[in-house]
Formats: structure tokens, C-alpha cells, sequence
């Protein structure tokens, strides 16, 4: 146990987008594979309370944690290299700090003073970037800012950050800034004004960096690393480069090339004997980049323009697909862009369909077709919270005979609501973080695909959702075969939903791709992979015939 932390904070310049949350996640895991207890938090400067009512087009997808925080998706990458569950105090933004600042106030607790920026919403700053290293339980916490260095929303923060470093001295707390070294291809040159401008900016608040970290098309030679050292007030080798990478999961040994785990060490003045131990990531990144086969799987989705929308779904893809030796080849497909004229021709040669998660009537029919196709042509199958609602629709409908069968999301006169609101969402009337959100238990039967993933009876998973299947309607289906594998006993929700004729045919109303990590991709994911590489593997057996 740590007794006091030391604290980094990684701002980002010149533009946004460069990657802040896996140079910090990539810089965490070096640490950690050195021995040390280290957490991250990202501090998000817009005035949401957080990302709950964003739109995927705004935001990308929402990563809920356990405690039922939903968070920016950079948090997803922290749980997925370190391997370890981030809480709501990983993730706080200007709308909840000025909520609480504003909450107070209210509530007489400044005693009448005048409520500033400074001391106050710098105050709430520090409080919460403070939470989580004293809580004893971690030796650093990396704090990520988010947006860019000069952006009038960041101000607080990096005055914030300022603050800290005065009070607790240049050793407990360091800064590494992010920056761009553009390529002019014209003059065939790598430019570092835009770097040097970035950092006087940061000057200008009082704030010197302690390192500089600087994603490039090309790599950097010492004489342009001196030149950026000479005019931004830095050692040359506290200057690294962060060169594009094949995957993100390249970006811890690059960075160890660069020795950034080293120097940082240094300044916080703690001890860096030997090498950190990454011979499970340098083993998973060998498998994940020497796969012995390839499997295609379809990704039926409405927000599938910005893949960010997606994007734990497809890391958890491609954790079950490394440790399994295969290269899994997603196939990306609008589910307003499907119906039952090009069906076949969108799905024939895939391996797999994943029906992704998501709100709203738009593209819903398109997702039921998909469905249908792969319970008929017996391509495994599975969806994934409306992925699942879905399937239990297509099934009412095509199976059931009842043709007008829907969820009352979307439909609220349907004769049969097979998708239902949950009876504590009915009195529900504001949208942000009132949905079932967090980690929630769940008891899955024997003799069933679930059991066979998860090889226990008790499991917990991650939700986000407002409408459940609806009970009236179960003996019907598990009559026809399709059955609840796995339920909530407390509130008798269904979690878990399988179609036992089918090969492979799974929907889970939880999120199981928030919980897929490097080291232990989720149970169902790597089902379904290995599902879907059976499927390919009958399929060349098939035409050999």
C-alpha cells in the first residue's frame, strides 16, 4: 500500500485527437509491469455531468464502470492495459465539478464568500484529482486532460495543475505534455514550431512541462529532439518521440524504446532498477500480430460511420481473436443499409454476426433482418444489449407468429411487447444516469452455451439499458426452444437469452465487452470467436466435399 502518491498529469497541444488516453494507459502499464500500484483518471472539460445523454456522433461510446459511472471512452483503454476496474473517481468533468461547487454554495458551505474560479473550482480540481491517491491504495495516478493546451475550457485545470506543483513540490508532481510534429511532405521537413508554440502557451499559465512526448509520422533525430529541448526549456532525453503505430498495443514498448517510464520515474524520484516485466503483453502482441487464420465477423450496427462508437466491441474482438491465434476481420454494416433484398448477398460469406447495442427506432429493422438471416442460415449469432432485444423480436415475429411483436421503445400500441420497460424506469423522467447502469449479478444454468463460456454459475456484468424482456412471454419461447440462460434472480430479469437448436445463437442484455481486458478477454467473446472460426472451418470442409 501506498501511503502518499505522486502525481502526472498528461495535457495534450497543437490538436486534439493525438492519443492522450493511450500514451497515458501505455505509460501506466510500464509502471506497473516495474512493480508499482498505479491508477487513471481523465478529467473532461465540457459542462455534461458526464457522457450519458451524448449522442455516439458527439462522443463515441459511453464506458460504464462497475459502480454504474458512465464515463468517456478512454477509460475503456485504462481497464483494458492495466487490467484493473476504474470506479466513478476515475472520471470527472467541469459540469460535475461546477455541480458541486454550485451545490455547495446552495448549501450555505462557503459561508457566504464570494464563489470564484480560483479558489474554488480549482479547489474542487484538486480534491478530486486527489481522491484516488489518497485512498492508500496506489503509489502514482496519472490524471489525463482532456482536450487541448490554450482551449479557454482547460484553463481551470491547468491552473489547477499549476497549484499542485507549488504545493507539493516538483518531485510529487510532474507533467508530461502531448504534442504534434507535423510532416510537410512539400518541403519534405518535420516542423517543431507548432510544439514550441504549444508549450509557451503553457508557460504563459505558469505551468513548465516535465516532458514532451510527440506523435510523428517520422521518427525524430537528436538534432530535432535538441531543438525542441533547446526552446522548451528540457533536457534532450526528457523529448520522445511517439511514432504511428501498427496497434495501440505497440505503444508500451515503443515508449520503452524512448525510456519514458525511466525518466519519469527519475523526476518523481523513485526507484527504476532493472526492466519492467511486459513478457505477457510482448506474448499477446506476438499471437495478435502472427495469427495462424483469419475469421471475418459482421458488425450490425447504426452508428458504424465512427467506429469510436464501437470501440470496446471491437478491442474485445480482437482480444478473443489473439488469444485464439486468429485475425479477426470485421466487417463493418449500417443497419439502415440492410433488408431482406441484399441480406444474403451482405451476410452469405461471413463467419459470425454481432448485432451491436445502441437507442432509438432508427436502423431497428435492419438489425431483425440480420438476425433472421443468421438464426436461419445457422451463422453464430450474438447481440449484445439491443443486439439481444432485438433478437427476441426477430424470434416473436418469424417464430412465434406474433408478427406485430416489438418493443415498446419503439412501438408503444404493439399488441405484444416483448421488449418491456423495466417497472422501476416507468416513473423515470430525466435521462442522465437514470438508466440500469453498473454491475449487476447474474446466475446462469447448466448444459447451456453461457455455462460452457463462463464455466460458473455466478457471474457479474456491466448494464446500461431501461427495457427488459418480458416475462409474460417466456414460457412461449423456451417452448420453441429459445430459452433465458442466465437471470437476474433478485429482480427475475432476464440476462442471458440462447436459441438451443442453433449452433451458436447468444444475446446478452448486459455488456460484456466492457470487461474484456489484454490479459482475460471476456468468456463470451472468445465463444463466439471460436464459434465463428468453426463455422468458417465447416464451411472449407463443405466445399472440399
Amino acid at each position: 500500500m501506498a501511503t502518499s502518491a505522486k502525481y502526472i498529469f498528461v495535457t495534450g497541444g497543437v490538436t486534439s485527437s493525438l492519443g492522450k488516453g493511450i500514451v497515458s494507459a501505455s505509460l501506466a502499464k510500464l509502471l506497473q509491469a516495474r512493480g508499482y500500484q498505479v491508477t487513471i483518471q481523465k478529467f473532461d472539460p465540457y459542462l455534461n455531468i458526464d457522457p450519458g445523454t451524448m449522442n455516439p456522433y458527439e462522443h463515441g461510446e459511453v464506458f460504464v464502470t462497475d459502480d454504474g459511472a458512465e464515463t468517456d471512452l478512454d477509460l475503456g483503454h485504462y481497464e483494458r492495459f492495466l487490467n484493473i476496474r476504474t470506479s466513478r473517481a476515475n472520471n470527472v468533468t467541469t459540469g460535475r465539478i461546477y455541480n458541486n461547487v454550485i451545490t455547495r454554495e446552495r448549501n450555505g458551505e462557503y459561508k457566504g464568500k464570494t464563489v470564484q474560479i480560483i479558489p474554488h473550482i480549482t479547489d474542487e480540481i484538486k480534491e478530486n484529482v486527489k481522491k484516488l491517491g489518497e485512498s492508500g491504495d496506489y503509489h502514482i495516478v496519472i490524471t489525463e486532460i482532456g482536450g487541448t493546451v490554450g482551449d479557454i475550457e482547460s484553463l481551470p485545470y491547468i491552473e489547477a495543475i499549476r497549484q499542485m506543483r507549488y504545493e507539493m513540490g516538483a518531485s510529487n508532481v510532474i507533467v508530461i505534455h502531448l504534442t504534434l510534429i507535423p510532416y510537410l511532405a512539400t518541403s519534405g521537413e518535420l516542423k517543431t514550431k507548432p510544439t514550441q508554440h504549444s508549450v509557451k502557451t503553457l508557460l504563459e499559465s505558469g505551468v513548465q512541462p516535465d516532458i514532451l512526448v510527440c506523435r510523428t509520422e517520422h521518427s525524430l533525430t537528436k538534432d530535432i529532439k535538441a531543438k525542441i529541448a533547446l526552446f522548451c526549456n528540457l533536457a534532450p532525453d526528457a523529448v520522445m518521440e511517439s511514432i504511428d503505430a501498427e496497434s495501440i498495443y505497440d505503444v508500451p514498448l515503443l515508449l520503452r524504446k524512448e525510456n519514458l517510464d525511466t525518466v519519469v520515474l527519475g523526476k518523481l524520484s523513485l526507484p527504476a532498477a532493472g526492466e519492467p516485466n511486459l513478457k505477457s503483453w510482448k506474448n499477446f502482441l506476438t499471437k495478435l500480430k502472427n495469427p495462424q487464420d483469419k475469421v471475418t465477423i459482421a458488425l450490425c450496427g447504426k452508428y458504424v460511420e465512427l467506429k469510436d462508437a464501437y470501440k470496446s466491441i471491437s478491442e474485445a474482438l480482437v482480444h478473443a481473436g489473439a488469444h485464439q491465434e486468429l485475425k479477426v476481420n470485421i466487417r463493418w454494416i449500417h443497419s439502415e443499409d440492410i433488408n431482406e433484398t441484399n441480406v444474403e448477398r451482405m451476410l452469405a460469406d461471413v463467419h459470425g454476426l454481432l448485432v451491436a447495442p445502441g437507442f432509438g427506432n432508427r436502423g431497428i429493422e435492419g438489425k431483425i433482418i440480420s438476425i433472421k438471416y443468421a438464426r436461419e442460415q445457422k451463422i453464430p449469432f450474438f447481440g449484445i444489449c439491443l443486439g439481444m432485444q432485438c433478437a427476441v423480436i426477430e424470434f416473436a415475429r418469424n417464430v412465434l407468429g406474433l408478427t406485430k411483436a416489438h418493443s415498446i421503445e419503439f412501438d408503444a400500441e404493439t399488441p405484444d411487447p416483448v421488449i418491456n420497460l423495466m417497472e422501476n424506469q416507468k416513473q423515470v423522467t430525466q435521462l442522465g444516469g437514470t438508466m440500469r447502469l453498473g454491475a449487476y449479478p447474474c446466475t446462469v444454468r447448466k448444459d447451456t452455451l453461457a455455462y460452457e463460456a463462463y464455466k460458473k454459475v455466478n457471474i457479474r456484468e456491466r448494464h446500461r439499458h431501461r427495457y427488459e424482456f418480458n416475462n409474460a412471454y417466456m414460457k412461449r419461447y423456451e417452448e420453441a426452444g429459445f430459452i433465458a440462460s442466465g437471470v437476474n434472480e433478485e429482480n427475475n430479469l432476464v440476462e442471458i437469452v440462447e436459441y438451443k437448436p442453433h449452433p451458436f445463437f447468444i444475446g446478452a442484455q448486459f455488456h460484456p465487452e466492457l470487461k474484456s481486458t489484454v490479459e482475460k478477454p471476456h468468456p463470451l467473446f472468445m465463444a463466439f470467436v471460436q464459434a465463428s472460426y468453426q463455422k468458417k472451418q465447416d464451411q472449407r470442409r463443405n466445399n472440399n466435399e
